[in-house]
């Protein structure tokens, strides 16, 4: 997508970037330093109503905090979403404290502490077991605190999805038990006091690819159809992960929604009400939810020029944008949507670079990106900042104060 495609969704009011129905200038005010993240309710909501409008009636929507744990967003999304999935115990306190019903949240990673599992059994959430450790220790806490863990398996799939940003299932992988294993686990443990809701399957993230995903669902009913045989009681909960993609620079194209809801609707009504038919399905998004909805907005502390090529040096960089700026030269470095943001009706000139504060010439922001003619204390934003932003990025790399983060 263009960066001009992401201004409209956000909107202009007077040559500026509007965010959260704010002009730019103005929110940069209200804020009272640079840079900062700011996420737009309004936007939220649209992909919230999207979704619903789109996906099964029966299926439930939880948003997987991880992708943005900002308190002020998960909120916001805890009266909107059906569910909430955590990975730690401080965002577990966090979705707790929305006033989200407890069993309205799972704990999905590896290395859960007996601590966190402690916690959350005593909470009452769904534990989505990764591990023969996991499930020892959640027992171990149920006994110690007298109640019946409410627990979820996870299991690594005997197949791999191709075409996804990261692959979280298929071969040997930290998450989740083997496919092939599940069926020994339950035998042992089946009788062990535990309330097994069901499964969870997450093959892999940012996927753009409609029929991917559809074909990762269908082979998820069809694996969790031959585990339920092992289950002491029908399955109720099924976690078919998520890994809907966003666009991140202009090759990218969007996610075809509508085709992914197509096969969602003839799996949920066909094979899966067959099946399972007691199993309450649920999708895991989180980038898919906020992704979208979020820019980094940077300004402008020096305009150079080095050997004819043109730099805009800004008081952001990579500390905050780790992902933007190519994940320390780790990945094939694209840009990432940007506009000069106070002046986006402006004519565009010639291409310039944009580069962070930071001791380093990995910290790049726009590698030869056409831009208007900018300069000192124009405003730089970054586009498709709602989710692995501010908490997947390296703040402390060479001290500079963390970046503020507002939800308007």
């Amino acid at each position: 997508m263009k960066p001009q495609e992401h201004v409209a969704a956000f909107g202009t009011i007077g040559g500026e970037l509007r965010v959260g129905g704010m002009p730019l200038s103005r929110l940069a005010a209200r804020v009272g330093s640079t840079p900062f993240f700011a996420y737009d309710r309004g936007l939220l909501d649209r992909r919230v109503a999207e979704l619903r409008a789109l996906l099964p009636d029966r299926v439930e929507l939880s948003y997987a905090m991880k992708a943005n744990p900002m308190p002020a967003v998960v909120h916001h999304l805890s009266s909107r979403v059906d569910r909430i999935d955590v990975a730690s115990g401080l965002e577990l306190r966090t979705a707790l404290d929305t006033g989200i019903r407890p069993e309205a949240v799972s704990f999905a990673g590896p290395g859960k502490s007996p601590a966190e599992l402690r916690q959350a059994v005593a909470a009452g959430i769904v534990v989505e077991i990764e591990s023969r450790t996991e499930i020892e220790r959640v027992i171990a806490a149920g006994d110690e605190l007298g109640v019946t863990p409410v627990v979820a398996i996870r299991v690594n799939p005997d197949f791999a999805v191709k075409g996804s940003g990261m692959r979280m299932g298929g071969g040997p992988q930290q998450f989740g038990v083997d496919a092939e294993l599940v069926p020994e686990l339950l035998r042992e443990f089946g009788a062990a006091g535990l309330d097994i809701r069901g499964f969870h399957v997450f093959a892999g993230s940012q996927n753009l690819v409609a029929s991917i995903i559809a074909e990762a669902q269908r082979r998820t009913v069809d694996l969790v159809s031959g585990l339920a045989e092992h289950l002491p009681s029908p399955v109720r909960y099924l976690n078919l992960g998520g890994g809907f993609g966003i666009p991140y620079t202009e090759r990218d194209r969007p996610l075809e929604l509508e085709a992914v809801s197509s096969a969602l609707h003839e799996l949920v009504d066909g094979a899966l009400s067959e099946r399972l038919p007691e199993a309450v399905p649920v999708i895991e998004l989180g980038r898919y939810l906020v992704g979208e909805c979020g820019v980094y907005v940077t300004r402008v502390l020096d305009r150079k020029v080095s050997r004819g090529k043109t730099y805009l040096v800004v008081d952001g960089g990579m500390h905050h944008q780790l992902a933007a700026s190519g994940n320390f030269g780790q990945a094939i470095r694209r840009n990432y949507p940007l506009v000069v943001g106070n002046r986006v009706d402006a004519a565009e000139d010639d291409g310039v670079t944009v580069v962070g504060c930071l001791c380093t010439p990995l910290d790049l922001l726009g590698d030869d990106v056409v831009l208007p003619d900018a300069g000192i204390d124009d405003l730089i934003v970054i586009f498709q900042q709602g989710a692995y932003g501010l908490t997947a990025s390296p703040t402390a790399f060479l001290g500079h104060p963390a970046p503020a983060e507002v939800l308007v």
